[in-house]
């Protein structure tokens, strides 16, 4: 936990930094810091967000094969583990690739989550129509916008979905639509603008295998 504090110390030490430095440049605004933590953070998960992407795009792939085997051995739970533990074999798949660098992400991610939600402003950190940044968003702007990144992201990542992924890429944007609500205005703008940069990730490296 102690290190786990020190994380989350030394976040708020860096969005201050990033506050000083648009105080630097004459215009001092914690928004901005916020969005460029943000993009600080995407850019050095980079790697593990590329190999996310990538595996979660390979077994999209193998859904049609996946599903031509389940039908054949519905009957025969063993002998379709065999077949489908063969067919991630042959195809150079391992079905945890899209997980396991989420998993690592993860503590970054709640580190940055609770560094900007307990940040301690120097001054009242406004920030376009927010008039406080330490408080929810009076005008639900960012809530909604939370809620559109949020499915956006979702969407560029998911095709031939069963109903139960269908109706969680429904209900997952509008809980964290719901959520932000109450959320420090701050907190939601950063949620918002890492869904950004992960769909102009995401974008562009489909862009790239499309053109492959």
């Amino acid at each position: 936990m102690a290190l786990f504090d020190s994380a989350i110390a030394l976040l708020q030490h860096i969005l201050t930094f990033f506050y000083d430095m648009t105080a630097s440049i004459g215009i001092p605004n914690y928004g901005i810091a916020i969005i460029l933590v943000t993009l600080i953070i995407k850019l050095l998960l980079y790697p593990l967000t590329v190999k996310q992407v990538k595996g979660m795009k390979a077994m999209q792939d193998l859904q049609p094969k996946m599903k031509e085997l389940q039908e054949k051995y519905k009957g025969n739970p063993e002998k379709l583990n065999k077949e489908m533990a063969l067919l991630y074999k042959e195809s150079g798949v391992n079905p945890l690739s899209g997980c396991l660098p989420l998993l690592v992400q993860m503590p970054i991610l709640m580190g940055i989550f609770f560094a900007i939600r307990d940040y301690q402003y120097a001054q009242i950190p406004s920030f376009l129509w927010i008039a406080n940044l330490s408080h929810p968003d009076p005008l639900y702007i960012l809530p909604v916008l939370s809620a559109a990144t949020t499915y956006v992201q979702q969407k560029q990542t998911s095709s031939d979905m069963n109903q139960q992924a269908k109706m969680m890429m429904t209900f997952m944007p509008l809980f964290i639509g719901y959520i932000s609500i109450t959320f420090p205005a701050g907190l939601v703008l950063y949620w918002v603008m890492s869904n950004a940069f992960q769909i102009a990730q995401q974008w562009w490296m489909y862009r790239g295998e499309a053109q492959k």
